[in-house]
Formats: C-alpha cells, structure tokens, sequence
C-alpha cells in the first residue's frame, strides 16, 4: 500500500513538473516571438519551412480523414432523423457536428499524429546529437530559434486546417444526404443556415488554434528532452503524440462545456 501511494505520489510530482517545464518553453517562445517581431528579426523564412512542412503531412490526410467522417456522421443523422420523421432537421444536426465537434478533434488528431511526431522526432535525433547543446554553448536559445517558429507555423496553419476539414466534412454530407437519403437540397441548406452561427465556426477556429499551440509546444518539449539514443526518441515521439491528444481531448470537454454555458445553441 505504502509503495502504491509512493509510487502516485512520485508520477503526480512528474506530471506537475512536465506541465511547468512546458509552460515555461511556452512563455519563453511566445516572448521570444513578440519580441524578435518588434525587432524585425524574427526568422519567418523558418517559419514559412515549417509552415510549407506541416501542409505536407496534414493537407491529404485531412482530406482523407474528412470524407468517411462526413459520410459517417451523414448517415447516422439521417437515419436517425428518418425515424423521428425530422427529417428536414438533418441539415442542421450533421453540419453542426461537424463544425462544433468533429473539425477541431479532428484536426487535433491529424496535428499529433502528423506534425506533432513528425517535430517530435525531428527535434529528437538533434538532441541526442547534441546540437542544441551546441547552440546553448553559443549563446543562441533553442526556445528561441527552434520552438517559436514552429508555434507560430502551427498557430498560422490550425485553423486552415480546420476550415478544411468543415468544408469536406459538410460537403460530403450534403452530397450523401441529397443522393443517397433522399435529402431535399433547399431544406438541408435551410435547416443548417437556421442553426449555424458565425460564433460556432469562430469556436471551433479558436479550438484548433488552442489543440495546434497545444500540440506543438508538448512536441517540442519532447524532443528537447530526449535522451538514451534512438530509442529515446521513439519514446519521446510516442509520448508527444499520446500527450498532445490527450490534452486536447481534455480541453475539448472544457471548452465545450464554457461554451455551452455562454454560447447555448439558438435558432440562427
């Protein structure tokens, strides 16, 4: 019993102090970021490579990801609609879905899964390298050159992302709606203008935002932090992607339930 108690005690102390170390490499870049802006030095060549590399490894699967999710969320909403006779209601119910709930999880998911492991071991193999001791020696701080433009890149390329994700989401259950369920075409758009807002797609913009900073800086960390070789890196990247999306989960629930209370759903 004493070991158990031990042993929670030690793993809640690790985790307290993994979330300072991250919000100090946080606060750090973002200082670093506002200030080489106002100073005109900071290195968007980099961050435009960093942006240009996370498009590559998120723009397809998104794609991908996003027609079998529309098609899924499509036809339980319809069938489901069907049998309530509402059916003029789908519309409303699938696009919502997909623009409250489904856009950011998934982005956050292509984001850890993607360019979160990807930056993981990226900034892996250079630790154990030891370059950023290298640059450390030199003067030059890793937050500083390394983190911060790839937090803005991620920050810039979210919420694209996400609005990606919306529109094939929703495209592709309007088009399986309308073709295959027998869907009205003016009462889908009807049903889904009547309920959509702009303050849900400026939520769900604000949450893959949040789920990229999020995602990006727990993947530095990370990398930053690896160590014992090779292996040390594939544990960071394991642990880069299963934190990251964890964390999103969690701050998913949050900020569903802020917006719940602030925001409740209204006919448009």
């Amino acid at each position: 019993m004493i070991r158990v108690v031990k042993y929670q005690l030690d793993a809640t102390k690790s985790a307290i102090a993994t979330t300072g170390r991250a919000l100090k490499l946080f606060v750090e870049a973002l200082v670093y970021t506002v200030g080489d802006t106002l100073a005109l030095r900071f290195p968007w060549a980099e961050t435009a490579a960093q942006a240009w590399f996370i498009i590559r490894v998120t723009a397809v699967p998104a794609v991908l990801v996003s027609i079998p999710f529309g098609v899924i969320v499509s036809v339980q909403v319809s069938s489901l609609s069907q049998q309530v006779g509402a059916t003029s209601m789908a519309g409303a119910a699938g696009g919502l879905g997909v623009i409250r709930q489904g856009s950011p999880m998934v982005s956050a998911l292509l984001l850890g899964g993607a360019a979160g492991s990807a930056i993981a071991a990226d900034l892996g193999a250079r630790t154990i390298r030891e370059e950023f001791d290298a640059m450390r020696t030199m003067g030059i701080d890793p937050a500083r050159r390394i983190v911060a433009p790839r937090m803005i890149a991620m920050m810039l390329l979210s919420p694209m992302l996400c609005v990606l994700i919306i529109f094939m989401g929703v495209g592709v259950g309007y088009a399986i709606t309308i073709m295959f369920q027998n869907g009205v075409p003016g009462s889908y758009l009807a049903s889904f203008a009547a309920f959509a807002t702009v303050s849900d797609l400026v939520v769900a913009l604000a949450k893959a935002l949040i789920f990229g900073v999020v995602i990006v800086i727990v993947a530095c960390q990370r990398g930053l932090e690896a160590s014992s070789g090779p292996r040390g890196v594939a544990s960071a990247v394991n642990a880069a992607v299963v934190i990251g999306v964890i964390s999103a989960f969690v701050l998913n629930v949050i900020i569903t339930q802020l917006v719940s209370m602030f925001l409740p759903a209204r006919i448009g």
